[in-house]
């Protein structure tokens, strides 16, 4: 290439670059073609995430580390049975019904519909639409679904069965990690499968926190409005909540449905109160909590549930947060310098600086797993560098 001066300009790319450039394109490819492996095998990691602190927390108590999984293994299945004993029954109960009054309320709404001008329209189409043909088709719909809910629950009992399997050999899995990773990096990744954790559990505490209000506020208005099996309706509600994307409508109709039996005025107050707090859930509370459990901004945790929704449509909306604080968290242990970022601080750096110095001591001569242990310790504050750094240093002067 010759610019106009003249001269000779040559573009050299390095087989090193080469090879970089290659090996980025071929991993790109395979993400592509195994996206359902890798969203797997990240589900599987947000679960081991989320149950290795309280496995972890039973063995600091005296149970070994397999009685403490299936103790928990026990307490989800029992937990699992309870919401099913409270609900299922009861929301039986409630489709009987609901089906056995639903021509006498479609009649009613008509009725009410066509005494006023603005609505008689509206009140005319609802006439005409067959309710057997509408609840075939809804049927049908339904059915239609059905190979695609059987292949959903594969995954997930895959998922789950995965996550066992890291669970029941964290330790290994973990120095195995390390005994690959360069031990100049061991500190690094220590703080960063330690933050990955406290960014899962922050999730599922805030999880917790939207699904125990939502599930408190319909039973309070449930119960007000004297619709029968509120309990169960709000447990229903409070479950839905955990899906981003279907969460919101599914609640709405497994509280405002029900509410038909005690009349159209009742049902209709129902749908307004729970309306608004959903406005208010996902506008102010979800941000609010979300934000403060895993560290980002009101406007990151919307943006970052629109583009997960828009790209893995409910479960890239459930995962979405979790990612994105990873993410976060983890350009920044490894120094990248994003645009606007201002939050270098000289105290933490230091800090790590220290640890690091600390880890270099105590993990002299030691295996990787053994190492892996000693930096995961130290990154989590189970032991302390400062106290190592001065015992070294007064070990030097005597």
């Amino acid at each position: 290439m010759s610019n106009p001066g003249g001269q000779v300009v040559r573009l050299e790319i390095s087989p090193r670059t080469l090879a970089w450039l290659v090996a980025a394109i071929g991993g790109l490819w395979l993400l592509y073609r195994l996206w359902a492996v890798v969203l797997l095998v990240v589900v599987s990691l947000v679960l081991v995430g989320t149950f290795n602190p309280i496995i972890e927390a039973l063995e600091k108590r005296g149970y070994q580390r397999r009685y403490a999984l299936g103790l928990l293994m026990f307490g989800l299945a029992l937990s699992a049975a309870l919401f099913i004993f409270l609900t299922v029954p009861a929301l039986i109960d409630d489709l009987t019904l609901i089906l056995r009054d639903l021509p006498s309320h479609r009649e009613h709404l008509i009725g009410i519909l066509l005494r006023r001008n603005l609505t008689a329209p509206l009140g005319r189409v609802l006439s005409t639409v067959g309710l057997d043909q509408t609840l075939e088709r809804v049927q049908n719909y339904l059915v239609g679904y059905s190979a695609a809910v059987m292949s959903a629950i594969g995954y997930g009992a895959t998922t789950f069965v995965l996550a066992l399997y890291l669970l029941v050999d964290g330790k290994r899995t973990r120095g195995a990690l390390y005994a690959v990773v360069p031990r100049d990096y061991h500190m690094r990744l220590a703080r960063i499968i330690y933050n990955l954790e406290q960014i899962v559990g922050g999730y599922m505490r805030g999880q917790v926190i939207t699904s125990a209000v939502i599930g408190t506020f319909a039973f309070i208005v449930l119960t007000f409005c004297r619709v029968h099996n509120a309990l169960a309706l709000a447990l229903l509600a409070a479950f839905f909540d955990i899906f981003p994307a279907i969460g919101a409508p599914l609640a709405l109709i497994s509280t405002v449905v029900p509410a038909l039996q005690r009349g159209l005025t009742t049902s209709i107050v129902v749908l307004v109160f729970m309306f608004l707090y959903q406005k208010y859930e996902s506008n102010i509370l979800v941000p609010k909590v979300y934000g403060q459990a895993m560290r980002l901004s009101p406007a990151v945790v919307l943006l970052a549930l629109i583009i997960g929704g828009t790209l893995l449509g409910m479960l890239g909306a459930l995962l979405a947060l979790p990612i994105a604080a990873g993410l976060q968290m983890i350009v920044k242990e490894l120094g990248v310098a994003l645009p606007g970022d201002d939050s270098n601080d000289p105290a933490e750096r230091a800090r790590d600086e220290k640890t690091e110095a600390a880890y270099d001591l105590m993990s002299s001569g030691a295996t990787a797993p053994e190492a892996g242990q000693i930096a995961n310790e130290l990154a989590q504050g189970i032991r302390d560098a400062d106290a190592w750094v001065a015992a070294s240093k007064a070990k030097k002067k005597t």
